[in-house]
């Protein structure tokens, strides 16, 4: 049976794991938002499954989104029912396919977010994307 410590992270090969996993203070909400912006990244999302970190070491996470790289990002509820989100942060794999401290997946996931929210409220949303790569985002009433 693999170790675990205390974060969920565990070894496969037995040996004493040695965890590099972050986790990433956030406030996802919608689940469903950060699956439409990880769909705009082509990042496939697994239901409870294990994300990939150096060596053996695994996270177990509610969601995992898959990266192309070595390593991938558990999706996991916190105490608060918000959704952090948990790495290994090694080397710059993460950073290279989702941006400095998660910015192009956060963005996108404030983008899909804000745009689900005004749809509720019957809004129309157009998206434009600045020089700057700033996303602005225009609603309009019917």
């Amino acid at each position: 049976m693999p170790a675990t410590n205390r974060h969920g992270a565990f070894s496969l090969k037995g040996e004493t794991p040695m965890s590099h996993f972050t986790t990433i203070q956030t406030q996802i909400k919608d689940v469903e938002a950060l699956k439409d912006a990880c769909a705009e990244l082509n990042l496939p999302v697994l239901e409870k499954a294990e994300a990939r970190g150096f060596g053996a070491n695994r996270y177990q996470g509610e969601y995992i989104i898959q990266l192309r790289g070595p390593y991938d990002i558990a999706v996991v509820r916190q105490n608060n029912g918000q959704f952090g989100l948990v790495t290994d942060l090694w080397d710059g794999h993460v950073e290279r396919e989702v941006g400095e401290k998660f910015g192009r997946l956060l963005q996108l996931y404030g983008v899909h977010k804000a745009t689900r929210e005004a749809k509720k409220r019957g809004l129309i949303v157009q998206r434009k994307l600045l020089h700057n790569g700033s996303i602005k985002l225009s609603l309009m009433g019917v």
